[in-house]
């Protein structure tokens, strides 16, 4: 599967809508537009809406309904912070957040525990060998995360 480019916030907020429809989630939406709305923008001068390039820097913020609970923010760098269950992706790279999404969904997903050192991490393969792994810093795993454990 080849992964499609999204070059602007939008186009990622349309493959997110359309990912939705597909698993049947309700979705929410936040905009920010403008330099002086963006979370990393905050050396922007007062009342300044374009970036000193003239473009206008679009933020979103994507929540998915259902379980596992999943918020995306994407940022106008063409990243995105990935949250599932609350544990914490970041600098997830733009075009690769639907297929994170469908192997969420899609029941890809897994934990991992190791004794030594002790932890549990959250492991999100994608097509083409990649895969994204964070550490779940909750000891108490929610039903999903307890759910999708690899034995």
């Amino acid at each position: 599967m080849e992964k499609a480019h999204l070059p602007t916030t939008e186009a990622a907020v349309v493959a997110i809508r359309d990912i939705a429809a597909e698993f049947e989630l309700s979705m929410s939406v936040t905009d920010d537009i403008g330099a002086d709305q963006t979370s990393r923008r905050t050396s922007a001068e007062l009342f300044t809406v374009f970036d000193p390039d003239g473009s206008l820097p679009h933020e979103a913020f994507v929540e998915l309904g259902g379980s596992p609970a999943v918020s995306v923010r994407l940022f106008p760098e063409d990243d995105a912070k990935i949250t599932v269950d609350g544990v914490e992706f970041h600098d997830v790279p733009r075009d690769s957040v639907p297929a994170f999404l469908r192997s969420v969904y899609g029941g890809l997903a897994t934990t991992k525990g190791r004794l030594f050192p002790p932890g549990q991490w959250l492991i999100v393969p994608l097509p083409g060998d990649e895969r994204y792994r964070e550490l779940i810093v909750d000891p108490n795993l929610t039903p999903w995360l307890a759910r999708s454990a690899r034995r």
